[in-house]
């Protein structure tokens, strides 16, 4: 693996668990360091929710939205050197977005995680000022989906995820997204389930959340990533910290062209992918996106300790 080039997949909102990162810290003390960290930059007991929960606590958007950066954080700055510096190309899964940004040293910990804090906020209250929600289309082609959501008249619904062939994510007002389910249905998906979500994330209904983030990363150093990161809004590599500015607030009303990110990734000939944090969201989807693609994930101390030997074994071949 020392020898590769490698591509780097950070998850989103939705891989939280309770537990999450707590063996991590109880056996690598960089992990251990980065949880205190958090705690002392956001002024709360983060890591006890991380550790804790309850469940419903930590799956609040504000609260889920940095558990998920600091877990995939801590995770990767314990990863060897030989690995870090082989990878030559990143992205994330919406929120992950960030993640990737900050293990391409565009952003600081410490900026990181207030924007995303604030940035599950932002959407939080989004949801509040127009209630919406989310449902998982199964079986049917992006066309079709498309096709469903431009026939619901009665509010907005739009396709906020293309998760994977087959499984696309719509977002928008209650009704309208319960009207598109039945309409897909119809259509021949296979399932059109509802998603326990606190918004209609990824639609028209978060443009209220896209003036704060904008304000909130104002007040952010960014970088130049070390490495591209693909932008879920526009699935293209971004180089340059102003386009990564201007592409994560876009990302909060646009949809995650998830499927063309990891296109867009693989155009650039990674010998080896890495999912780095909690679960193993992305690695699942990647076997519905492309079947010749292997991703390993790393979320704790037995991953690292894995990956640590394959270094070493390449190391002395």
């Amino acid at each position: 693996m020392s020898r590769n080039t490698i591509a780097l997949l950070m998850p989103g909102q939705g891989s939280q668990f309770v537990g999450m990162g707590r063996e991590l810290a109880d056996g690598r003390s960089l992990a251990a360091e980065a949880f205190e960290q958090a705690n002392d930059i956001l002024g709360f007991d983060l890591r006890k929710i991380c550790w804790e929960g309850p469940e419903d606590e930590l799956t609040r958007t504000e609260n889920a939205q940095p558990a998920i950066l600091l877990h995939s954080y801590a995770v990767w700055i314990c990863l060897p050197e030989a690995v870090r510096e082989r990878v030559t190309v990143g992205a994330g899964h919406s929120l992950g977005e960030f993640s990737a940004y900050l293990a391409g040293g565009a952003l600081d910990f410490s900026d990181a995680i207030r924007l995303v804090r604030r940035r599950g906020e932002l959407m939080s209250q989004a949801g509040t000022v127009r209630p919406g929600t989310m449902a998982a289309v199964i079986g049917l082609d992006p066309e079709s989906v498309r096709e469903v959501c431009d026939s619901v008249q009665d509010g907005t619904v739009v396709p906020a995820n293309y998760n994977a062939p087959g499984q696309i994510v719509i977002s928008g007002d209650i009704g309208a997204v319960g009207t598109a389910r039945e309409r897909a249905l119809e259509a021949g998906a296979k399932k059109a389930v509802p998603l326990n979500v606190s918004g209609a994330f990824h639609s028209p209904l978060m443009a209220e959340a896209r003036e704060g983030l904008a304000l909130a990363l104002e007040g952010c150093e960014v970088r130049d990533p070390n490495f591209p990161v693909v932008a879920n809004a526009a699935a293209v590599p971004v180089r340059e910290a102003e386009n990564a500015r201007e592409l994560l607030v876009e990302q909060l009303t646009s949809p995650v062209r998830w499927v063309e990110c990891v296109e867009s990734m693989n155009v650039t000939g990674p010998d080896a992918w890495i999912e780095v944090g909690p679960g193993k969201v992305l690695t699942g989807l990647m076997r519905r996106i492309d079947r010749g693609i292997s991703v390993r994930a790393i979320g704790g101390p037995e991953d690292l300790d894995v990956v640590q030997a394959l270094v070493e074994e390449a190391g002395d071949a």
